[in-house]
């Protein structure tokens, strides 16, 4: 034995020098770690932001037979007084997918008790006009009413009077979307890759902020998301009795998990003066406007005096929700869970029972389900409201 463990010490490295070695290794092992952490992120990014072929196909097909027969010729469609009559369920869809859009409309008057009495706003932006247009002159859905309007007719939509028009043209917000540090390897851009997400760039995203502009006849409006499906009759939402605010959501804290904390910046002693970190958070995507109680209460001036606080980006980052909190605050009355689940596009360990017993059921994340990176489970929810035998689903392939 002695005689082994004298060969096996003359032969080894001494420790200090293993211990560097390996030091080393770990150091190479993470960093490798990190950087393919960084690429994989970058991909998914890439992957969930980008038109998938047959998407773009079937915007290109309906665009070309929207003008090939002549509707682009029809200067002005008759009035219908159904659009602004307050006594009827209206939706507000604000989207540049047209098959998505295609599916919230589908499911939500495949449950209507009552479709006829169901209104569907949708404003898409000039690319995708004649596209949407259309899918619903071809693909009438039942006896509901669907108005599709360019949202560059909105001539009161100009940089004078919306904060973040006259923000995203100017050339310091561009550099920091678009730029986001001038990253020089895929991995460093990853960091910033969610700064340049098209969604913070549309005007489209920011048009729930002007419902009662849009709509300046009606009295209550219920916005959807385009990643959401209709599983219940929804009626009932319109005599929920908002208690004197304005907005009906559905709120997302559970323990300490998505309170105002996480979307705003409390370090700034303007956010610290007027909120509290610890109030719970609400989600987009199926909320219930009462819009006399916006008028009253002239919400949209609150939403513009926040965003221009908000110049230099330092009471929040990213999106609509954050400012759509503020502008809400102590005005949101909080829904029944049952109204709205959330998750499907990035938690792949929902409860099947709450996804199934939910009257809309809601893709926020990454994962939509119209993309390859679905989540398996959740994609039939979606499916089945796609259209069967459409003649442009099939000319694009695209299947249930």
């Amino acid at each position: 034995m002695g005689h082994a463990l004298s060969v096996a010490k003359d032969e080894l490295y001494n420790c200090f020098t293993v211990e560097r070695k390996l030091q080393a290794m770990l150091v190479t092992t993470e960093d490798n770690l990190e950087s393919q952490k960084k690429r994989s992120a970058f991909l998914i990014q890439l992957a969930a932001k980008t038109v998938p072929k047959p998407l773009h196909c079937l915007s290109l097909q309906l665009s070309a037979d929207y003008y090939f027969h002549g509707y682009y010729q029809t200067k002005q469609e008759p009035y219908n007084e159904k659009l602004e009559d307050p006594s009827l369920y209206h939706y507000a869809i604000f989207s540049d997918n047209v098959l998505a859009t295609s599916v919230v409309v589908n499911s939500t008057v495949l449950h209507a008790n009552e479709p006829e009495k169901h209104v569907f706003h949708i404003v898409t932006d000039k690319l995708n006009f004649a596209a949407m247009k259309m899918w619903f002159l071809v693909n009438s859905p039942g006896n509901a009413t669907i108005q599709v309007d360019n949202i560059d007719d909105f001539k009161w939509m100009n940089s004078s009077y919306c904060s973040v028009l006259r923000q995203l043209e100017s050339v310091r917000i561009k550099d920091y979307y678009f730029k986001a540090n001038h990253p020089s390897t895929l991995s460093d851009g990853a960091d910033h890759l969610k700064y340049r997400n098209p969604k913070y760039l549309s005007i489209l995203n920011h048009l729930r902020f002007y419902l009662p502009e849009v709509h300046p006849k009606l009295d209550k409006i219920l916005f959807l998301d385009d990643d959401i499906v209709v599983q219940k009759d929804l009626t009932p939402l319109w005599d929920v009795d908002l208690k004197g605010m304005v907005n009906g959501a559905v709120e997302t804290c559970k323990e300490s998990f998505h309170r105002f904390d996480k979307y705003l910046n409390f370090s700034n002693p303007i956010i610290i003066e007027n909120f509290n970190p610890n109030a719970c958070g609400w989600a987009f995507g199926m909320n219930i406007f009462d819009l006399k109680e916006w008028r009253k209460r002239n919400i949209t001036a609150i939403y513009h005096h926040w965003q221009d606080l908000n110049d230099d980006r330092t009471l929040w980052k990213l999106g609509t929700l954050p400012p759509g909190l503020i502008t809400f605050y102590n005005l949101t009355h909080p829904l029944d869970r049952k109204w709205h689940v959330l998750g499907l596009g990035y938690d792949p360990a929902l409860n099947r029972t709450e996804i199934e017993n939910a009257a809309v059921i809601h893709y926020n994340g990454n994962y939509k389900p119209w993309l390859d990176l679905a989540v398996s489970k959740y994609q039939s929810y979606w499916s089945k409201y796609v259209s069967s035998g459409n003649y442009y689903l099939q000319r694009c392939n695209i299947s249930e």
